[in-house]
């Protein structure tokens, strides 16, 4: 039987909303730019570096986007070359609007109000690739501006001109009253309106399978309302239907905590959660505040410091790169108000290690969480200082998304069981993933940067979907099935000081003409020495099976496997003081691939190495060491 991912529906957020009382109290959690006090007082080295950031964005020329940017993804299929430009505009806004909240003379508004207009004047909000008003359904070409989409990054920029709105008010004014009329009129016409009147499937139903974009939108359509409006009945209905989408994201979720979508996405969606928390909480006077005790809720904090590997690494599986990101001031809140004292040991720590780069988050479109880092940075720094014992990280199996860690200190060790039909799912269960003092070993490759195809009826003719490029047997030419019913079975685990393992079946995961029986890959850490893998196949037609079928192992590497020795068994040779011994296969080829999309270089910085091992009995053992 596969696992059930879905908790049982419940209402954690929607019960409370019903019984808050109005009114609400003024969401003021940082302080506009008139409060010049409290912007004097922030961290010198973030004033002089957003100032420094702001000044480069003076007299910036907005990229213009055409309708040929816009319609080029329904053409090409490319969607970085619109992008690039519309993030463009949204990041030198938010620069210079810090800048301006620093400096306070005036200096950056001629520019700031020239990014609102062109912000305000787009015809749609939404990206190409989500231009639809129902999930899965071809996207059109261009904007209809009288029907907007709220899509995750229309949401997200109605937080930031809220946000812009909210911190420069007064100063906008000064200027003219019509800057943030227009502000709020397109609020009202791209955010609130079709927020409380349509219906778009990331709001939930309580049937439909929510990810991120559930709790990354809401948490956007709160900050535009609550930053902005005094209207209490708007905001009423807003919260009350947030707070559901809310229950919705929530029921995803085991009780574990498990982010099926991996790291990178955990900072769209659990940091999500705690930015929906925190709205909840400052506008309703702590209504909310006990959800904070929740264990689903604690354990969805703790579980980005749970799959960190060392330094930049993270366990990475579906459409989750290794390099998923520095903490933020997000992270080490998140752990400050769950009481994990540990986690914010990791936050901090992983904090200052990204220095300078996590000092302004330059590269961040979302302003509100630029904002909550420099309100932030001084609590960081003064805990870092203090913090004195090591982070802790425990061994634990996932059951809600078969995801199970190992680790000591030598080895980092981990294995997705669970099925294939996670959000943004690669064909992997079965799959394991190794460290060694840090560095990778044995890898998962991540995925291409993202193209009208990687959510599409051919997302899994991309190669970084397939199971023949994970650490997975290919089956009588055969690779893994997408979809829920395509999984492991009879999943064990078992933890101890000194070792730590997991078995299960993976024959279910490939299509029954692969025509496999069973498939039992046991993989083992056994504690400051080594990992063992071991694995066990039969197939439904009697007589001799490897005469009649054929099971190819791969093994993705990061460095170059070198064959010492294939007498008896196999010796490779990866990197340095790397030794995969395996027995019971015959080396066919290694394969080096090139890595030439932007997205994998980000993660890697050379060529990967695929080899494929001929399985010549019915065992094959795999030793690491």
């Amino acid at each position: 039987m596969l696992i059930k991912k879905k908790s049982e529906n419940e209402s954690m957020f929607y019960e409370l909303a019903q019984t808050y009382q109005l009114p609400f109290h003024t969401f003021s959690l940082y302080p506009p730019a008139a409060k010049c006090a409290a912007w004097g007082a922030l961290d010198a080295a973030w004033k002089e570096s957003a100032l420094n950031l702001g000044t480069s964005y003076l007299h910036y020329n907005y990229p213009q986007l055409l309708a040929s940017d816009y319609s080029d993804f329904s053409i090409t299929g490319n969607r970085i070359r619109y992008e690039e430009k519309y993030f463009a505009r949204r990041l030198a806004l938010d620069a210079l609007v810090l800048a301006e909240c620093v400096e306070n003379k005036g200096t950056f508004l001629t520019d700031i109000i020239n990014g609102l207009f062109c912000i305000c004047e787009e015809s749609g909000w939404q990206l190409p690739p989500h231009n639809t008003y129902i999930r899965d359904t071809p996207q059109f070409p261009l904007p209809d501006s009288t029907r907007p989409v709220l899509d995750l990054f229309a949401c997200e920029t109605g937080s930031i001109l809220a946000a812009a709105d909210y911190l420069l008010g007064k100063k906008l004014d000064e200027v003219s009253p019509f800057i943030r009329k227009r502000i709020s009129h397109e609020l009202s016409l791209r955010i609130f309106t079709p927020y409380l009147n349509e219906h778009f499937w990331w709001m939930g139903n309580g049937n439909e399978p929510m990810n991120n974009w559930t709790i990354w939108c809401t948490q956007n359509v709160l900050l535009a309302a609550f930053l902005v409006s005094n209207d209490d009945s708007l905001l009423k209905n807003i919260l009350l239907k947030a707070c559901k989408s809310a229950d919705y994201f929530l029921m995803e979720y085991g009780e574990d905590g498990c982010c099926d979508e991996g790291a990178f996405y955990y900072r769209h969606a659990g940091l999500c959660l705690f930015n929906v928390l925190e709205i909840l909480n400052a506008v309703t006077g702590g209504h909310f505040s006990h959800l904070y005790k929740e264990p689903k809720i604690r354990n969805i904090a703790s579980y980005i410091m749970n799959v960190h590997i060392q330094d930049k690494f993270y366990l990475n599986f579906s459409d989750c790169s290794p390099v998923a990101g520095r903490c933020s001031a997000r992270e080490f809140l998140f752990a400050r108000r769950t009481e994990n004292e540990n986690m914010m040991c990791f936050a901090a720590r992983d904090f200052m290690a990204g220095m300078p780069d996590t000092l302004l988050m330059s590269s961040e479109n979302n302003l509100y969480y630029r904002l909550q880092n420099a309100f932030t940075l001084k609590d960081i720094f003064e805990f870092q200082k203090n913090a004195q014992t090591p982070v802790s990280y425990p061994d634990i199996y996932y059951k809600s998304a078969g995801v199970f860690i190992a680790r000591d200190s030598i080895y980092f060790l981990g294995v997705k069981a669970g099925d294939n039909g996670d959000s943004h799912n690669h064909n992997d269960t079965g799959s394991f993933t190794i460290y060694k003092k840090g560095l990778p070993l044995l890898i998962d490759v991540g995925v291409e940067t993202y193209t009208k195809k990687t959510f599409s009826p051919k997302r899994y003719e991309i190669w970084t979907m397939q199971s023949t490029y994970h650490n997975l047997p290919t089956i009588n030419g055969f690779m893994q099935k997408d979809g829920e019913a395509y999984g492991a079975v009879h999943i064990t685990t078992a933890f101890s000081s000194c070792h730590s393992e997991i078995q299960m079946d993976i024959a279910p995961a490939y299509p029954s003409e692969s025509g496999l029986k069973y498939y039992v890959r046991k993989v083992i850490l056994e504690k400051e020495k080594e990992i063992r893998i071991t694995d066990s196949f039969a197939f439904t037609k009697a007589g001799s099976c490897l005469e009649t079928h054929s099971v190819i192992l791969n093994f993705m590497t990061y460095e170059k496997p070198v064959l010492i020795h294939k007498e008896h068994t196999l010796l490779f040779q990866i990197g340095e003081n790397n030794l995969l011994e395996i027995s019971g296969g015959e080396f066919l080829k290694t394969e080096t691939i090139p890595i030439t999309d932007k997205r994998l270089k980000a993660a890697w910085e050379h060529e990967i190495y695929r080899t494929m091992i001929s399985a010549v009995n019915t065992t094959v053992e795999i030793h690491i060491s």
